[in-house]
C-alpha cells in the first residue's frame, strides 16, 4: 500500500483511548494488511509527528443474535501508536 490513507482508515474514540491520549498515546482502526512500519509511515506523513512506538491488535468480530437469525460483526485491525513527549494529533483534541 503505498497511500497512508489506505492505511489508516479512522481514528478510534472510546473511553479507553481518550485516556490513553495523556500518555501520548492514540489509537487508529487500520487495514488488516498493514505492517507496523507502513502503520508508522502514515501517521508520521499525515499528522506530521515523530512515532516512538506502533503495537497493533487484531481484533475479532463478535458474533450476534438478531432472533433465529445469527450474524457476525466484521474483524477489524486496530493500532496504538505512542508519540513522542509534547507531540499531539490535533482531530482528537475536543473530543
Amino acid at each position: 500500500m503505498t497511500n497512508a490513507r489506505d492505511i489508516l482508515l479512522r481514528p478510534m474514540v472510546t473511553e479507553k483511548t481518550t485516556s490513553m491520549m495523556q500518555d501520548d498515546k492514540y489509537t487508529f482502526v487500520v487495514a488488516p494488511s498493514a505492517n507496523k512500519i507502513e502503520i508508522r509511515k502514515a501517521v508520521e506523513e499525515l499528522f506530521k509527528v515523530k512515532v516512538l512506538d506502533v503495537n497493533t491488535v487484531r481484533v475479532l468480530g463478535k458474533t450476534k443474535r438478531m432472533g433465529r437469525t445469527q450474524g457476525k460483526r466484521s474483524d477489524y485491525k486496530k493500532a496504538i501508536v505512542k508519540l513522542a513527549p509534547g507531540e499531539r494529533i490535533e482531530i482528537f483534541e475536543g473530543v
